[in-house]
């Protein structure tokens, strides 16, 4: 494909995906559009930018009637030679100056003069690495997990609860069918948002989260006393629980991200250890499906928003920020004060509200 002329965005998509990455590509190309920009989507998040450059033009045609899918049309990863993040709490990788240079390299090649980069905070960790080198940079914040603190929300997160919600009103009915304790494990590394908001809408009778210790014997006198009265339960369990050893790498891939896994199981296993035979337990994971599918209303209008808003931001010189939502207004915040970990805490409305309904709630 020839190199494109005029003045020209790139747009990529790093990191997990989530419903509204579509949405918000074609928010930023159409909005964009009516401003005389031109547009090219590189693929598979930053190592679209690395050699062999991977990218496709993006017009008014190819984003046409992509508004209502999941995932992204450009193709994202986790692993690469751009990752900006290290799993846990906070650390960062130093990319590389020699990646960062053959970045701008290729994207003076191209006669791309700047991007909008849609991920979250190693994307933007990433992003401002390479705006030091000069690089024009406009962040839109995306998360399944809703953990970023330089925003209210992301968009992805409210599909994933609903997605959730929808796995808990259907597990309810066999749980109480077959008188069985039910684990749900959902999303989240760090941040408990998707387990806190499916969980009490979703009428979990206990909601476990990465932010707190898990008193294992306090749940389980928890379980024994509803037993008495009640004959089944469901358990919200987030998949970064603190039980042990659940981070896992896989030592022959490169990888900025920490796997966890089996958060559920272990609970079960630990439950079972301690009082053998006196509940029958199960485990679901919704894993990936929280990920998938069409964004639902909610997180359209948002991932519309944050692409007009960053379009806006652009056009405007406005570089090195990200676009944020507060108390309902789209703004703009550093990417720099935009990263970090939004976490639960004992003071959250909905975390105060479960426990005054009687959720056990660690």
């Amino acid at each position: 494909m020839a190199p494109p002329t005029g003045r020209t965005i790139g747009i990529l998509t790093s990191g997990g995906d989530c419903a509204g990455l579509n949405t918000a590509i074609a928010s930023i190309v159409n909005s964009g559009l009516r401003l005389g920009y031109t547009f090219v989507g590189f693929e598979k998040g930053w190592e679209g930018l690395l050699d062999p450059v991977m990218y496709r033009k993006l017009d008014a045609n190819s984003v046409r009637g992509i508004n209502h899918l999941g995932g992204t049309i450009l193709r994202t990863t986790n692993r690469g030679r751009f990752a900006g993040k290290v799993g846990g709490k906070g650390g960062y990788n130093a990319i590389p100056a020699d990646i960062l240079k053959m970045a701008v390299g290729n994207l003076n090649k191209l006669a791309v003069e700047g991007l909008i980069v849609i991920g979250g905070d190693g994307t933007l960790s990433a992003a401002m690495q390479l705006s030091q080198f000069g690089v024009p940079i406009v962040g839109v914040p995306k998360s399944v997990d809703n953990d970023l603190s330089g925003t209210d929300a992301t968009f992805g997160f409210s599909t994933a609860v609903s997605v959730a919600l929808d796995a808990m009103d259907k597990i309810h009915t066999t749980a109480s069918s077959h008188e069985r304790i039910f684990l749900v494990e959902c999303m989240g590394r760090h941040a408990g948002w998707i387990t806190l908001h499916a969980g009490l809408a979703g009428n979990a009778n206990a909601i476990l989260l990465p932010e707190f210790d898990l008193d294992v014997e306090g749940l389980i006198n928890f379980l024994r006393k509803r037993s008495r009265t009640m004959h089944s339960s469901i358990i919200a369990v987030a998949e970064g629980l603190d039980l042990g050893q659940q981070q896992s790498r896989v030592p022959s891939i490169k990888t900025s991200e920490v796997r966890l896994h089996g958060a559920a199981d272990r609970l079960m296993d630990a439950v079972e250890e301690r009082v053998p035979g006196l509940f029958e337990l199960r485990t679901v994971v919704l894993g990936h499906t929280q990920r998938g599918g069409a964004p639902i209303a909610v997180d359209r209008l948002l991932a519309k928003r944050f692409g007009v808003a960053a379009m806006e931001a652009y056009d405007a010189g406005r570089f090195g920020m990200m676009v944020r939502l507060k108390d309902d207004d789209i703004g703009l915040t550093t990417m720099k004060r935009a990263r970090g970990l939004k976490l639960v805490t004992p003071a959250d409305p909905y975390y105060q509200t479960a426990r005054k309904l009687g959720v056990y709630i660690n």
